[in-house]
């Protein structure tokens, strides 16, 4: 499964409050997520125009191991 290739870091925040996640903090272009959904979970995001692949990629493979998923699935839960 491909990656998609425009994703916002505004619009991937978006997409995670779907899973719970909270902004907790920010500094400068980083902003911090947490979800204490199956336990607590942290992650930074870029807020730039156009994550780089490899930056989303890690992000989207932490995030489904946190929710038991793969991330196909999860790509389709938060329509990315």
């Amino acid at each position: 499964m491909k990656l998609p290739r425009d994703v916002s870091g505004a619009s991937l925040q978006a997409a995670l409050r779907r899973l719970g996640y909270t902004a907790v903090r920010q500094r400068g272009s980083h902003v911090r997520i947490t979800t204490q959904i199956n336990g607590e979970h942290h992650e930074v995001i870029p807020l730039h125009t156009s994550i780089k692949v490899k930056t989303l990629s890690s992000i989207l493979k932490s995030v489904a191991r946190h929710h038991e998923m793969d991330v196909p699935e999860l790509l389709r839960k938060l329509d990315l």
